[in-house]
Parts: structure tokens; sequence; C-alpha cells
């Protein structure tokens, strides 16, 4: 999206042929939405609207209207990743290319990397001054390395008392959410509890943890699973492993990656039905979504795009190449889950996650602007973010 495609008034309105509230409740039909100053000011029927002043604010009209989409693992988007170059114009374009899918929020992640050279991203992040960063998302390097996925498994170490010093004062000082993903079977107990103490959301990914010692993370602060299924232990007929903590700990949370080549369907079914409410869509995407990209590097390894999946020289895959848009309908119509809930997975439950349940995931007067529109193909038409409308180059509006 570029300047051209936002709309920015003081005031204007939508009309959405459905709106859907939030929270997993049925649609409300034809409803006004007035945006004024960057919040929800009105919801009204179509009914209710009194004639039109030739002053009125611009009306613009979506099939479907949701709680902005919140992504909480985005790698890259629109040719940049964050990986590569962790700034602010970096930020700009992956949010731009993002909203192509209908994303109005994201956590920047940041993956596996030498070092600490996660400091730059999360220097970057505090830098950024807009709604559409809600804060980061460090995805290593305290991982396993007997499930390294793409990561470079050079670069995967233990976390060490500085991590555990740097990431805590970072957070002090910093108004955003840090998300961190690790490997709890590798992480010393104390450490765990420093960080959850601190605030940081600690997601367990690239992991071989057991259910027990999945448990005793949970204890001392472990808060979700990273891409559940990918990277991490399975279920077995005497060991639950991360999958099975994640089904039965009713205190865990979970993101997944519904492109069609992460999960299978069946398995995206069973995982939304056995954690109704604490599953949220992510997509995992590189710098391949919204651009012409085809092809990159992580570390030393060539990954490419074929029919729709990222993956390198040896199958494995390389992040995702996904709008959230299409994760919701892959949830629906592959995985027969109800658009309610599919919409709230991409809204709410990251909101929950976040602890920002109040300002998002939800569609009420008085709340910011965060609006995801659709069209009847669940493909994303515009995004509402801050109180900015900027349309996608998906699908137009109707008149």
């Amino acid at each position: 999206m570029t300047a051209d495609d936002r709309t920015i008034h003081a005031s204007y309105r939508l009309l959405a042929n459905r709106l859907f509230p939030g929270g997993g409740e049925a649609p409300l039909q034809d409803r006004i939405i007035e945006i004024s100053n960057g919040k929800i000011s009105h919801i009204l029927p179509l009914t209710d609207m009194p004639d039109e002043p030739a002053d009125a604010a611009p009306l613009h009209q979506f099939d479907i209207v949701a709680p902005g989409f919140i992504d909480l693992q985005i790698n890259g988007a629109g040719g940049a990743m964050f990986n590569d170059m962790p700034d602010t114009a970096t930020l700009a374009c992956m949010a731009s290319a993002a909203g192509k899918g209908g994303t109005c929020h994201l956590l920047p992640t940041f993956i596996t990397a030498p070092g600490t050279s996660y400091m730059a991203a999360l220097d970057a992040v505090a830098a950024w001054d807009g709604p559409e960063i809600l804060g980061v998302h460090l995805e290593g390097p305290f991982l396993s390395r007997e499930k390294p996925g793409i990561h470079p498994p050079d670069a995967i170490r233990p976390m060490t008392d500085d991590d555990v010093a740097r990431l805590c004062g970072f957070v002090g000082g910093f108004s955003g959410r840090l998300m961190l993903t690790l490997a709890p079977e590798e992480a010393a107990p104390t450490h765990l509890k420093q960080l959850h103490d601190a605030g940081i959301i600690l997601f367990a990914g690239h992991s071989r943890a057991s259910a027990r010692e999945m448990s005793l993370a949970v204890d001392l602060g472990l808060r979700g699973v990273t891409h559940l299924f990918n990277a991490c232990s399975q279920m077995t007929a005497r060991e639950p492993g991360v999958v099975g903590a994640a089904f039965t700990d009713s205190r865990l949370v979970a993101g997944i990656i519904a492109d069609g080549h992460h999960v299978a369907p069946d398995n995206l079914a069973l995982a939304a039905k056995v954690m109704a409410g604490r599953l949220c869509l992510v997509s995992d995407s590189m710098q391949t979504y919204g651009s012409t990209i085809d092809s990159f590097r992580v570390a030393d390894r060539q990954v490419r795009l074929v029919d729709g999946r990222l993956q390198a020289e040896d199958g494995t895959l390389g992040g995702a190449h996904l709008g959230l848009d299409e994760a919701v309908r892959m949830m629906v119509t592959k995985a027969g889950v109800p658009l309610t809930e599919a919409l709230d997975m991409a809204s709410g439950v990251p909101a929950n996650i976040l602890g920002l349940a109040g300002s998002y995931g939800r569609i009420e007067t008085g709340r910011p602007a965060s609006l995801s529109c659709l069209d009847e193909t669940l493909a994303a038409c515009a995004v509402v973010v801050g109180g900015i409308l900027s349309h996608t180059d998906t699908c137009s509006e109707e008149s």
C-alpha cells in the first residue's frame, strides 16, 4: 500500500454488510461504523442512519468488517526481512505489506542470529512510533539444537545471566510487548522466572521438551507454544510432548500456521476444537509475501518459493508465504471452523495473549479504530489502523 491508497480524514464511515463484533459473537447485519480522530465514535444500524447532509463524512462499504488482525509471528514481508535489516524502514515495509492480508498490528519477529544480534531488533522496535507495531518477538537463539528448523544451528546457544539482564532491562523501559520463544528444557528455571516476572511473554518453540518439562516451565511463567506442531516434540502413546502439553494444559495458548503446508487440515481442526479460545493464527511470513521475490537466504541456506511453499533444498520449511486473511480462509474452508471463531483467532485471541484485550480484538464504541475489511471470499480489501483507512490491491470496495 502507498500513500495514494490511504484515506486520511478526521471523520469517515464504513458500511459493513456484516459486522463481526469479536469474541466469536454472531455478525450484525448492515451496520454503519463512524470513525473520528482514530477511534470508533458510533455504531448504528443502516436503517437508523439519518438523511445525509451535503457535508456528510465519506462512506466506504465492505462485505465484512472484523476486529483488526494481529500477527504475533511475522519475519518479513514486502521484500524486507527483519533479520537482514532490523530498522524502522524495514518495519514500515513489513507493516504495509502485511496489511495486504488484513493485518493491522504485528510483532516483527527476529529469528536466531549470532551472539546478541537480537539487541538491534529490540532497538529498532523501540524507535518505532505508530500503532502498527505492538512489540517484538524474538524467536531464538535460546532453542534446542535438535529442533533447529530453518534456524542456523551454529547460532543456537544457551541463555546466560547477561542475556536475562539485557532482556529484562529492555522491557523495563519499553511500552510495547516482548515475546520470547525458547526451548524450556534448555533454560534454567531461575531464568524463566526472572523473564516472566519482568513481563516478558514466554513461548516454547523449537523444543524437544517432555510434557513434564513443559508443566514445570508453565509453573515458572511459560505462556504458550510457537507454531504448534512444527519444530517441537509430538504426542506419542506414553509421552505427550509439547503438542500434548498445549492440548491439555489450559494455562497454555498457541500460535498455528494455517497455510496448508505446515499443518494438515485435520490437525488444524483438531487444535481449534481442543484449544478453543487458546489458539491464534500467525503468518510466519517471510520477505516473499507481498513482493515479487521468490528466493532468499537464511544464513547459508537458500530458501525458494515452490507452489506456495517456502523450502530449503532439503525440503525443510523456511517460514511461510501467507497473509492472515488466507489463514482465516484455510481454517473456515479446510478445517471447518466457523467464521466467527476463525476471525477471533486472528484478532481477539492474540489481543488477549498480549494483554491488550481492552483496546483490540473487538469492535466497540470508544475503542481505537482497528478493523480488517474483507470481501465474501475472505480476501482482505482494506485495513483501518490508527484511524487511517488503507486499501489493498486485492479487491475494491463496494459502491
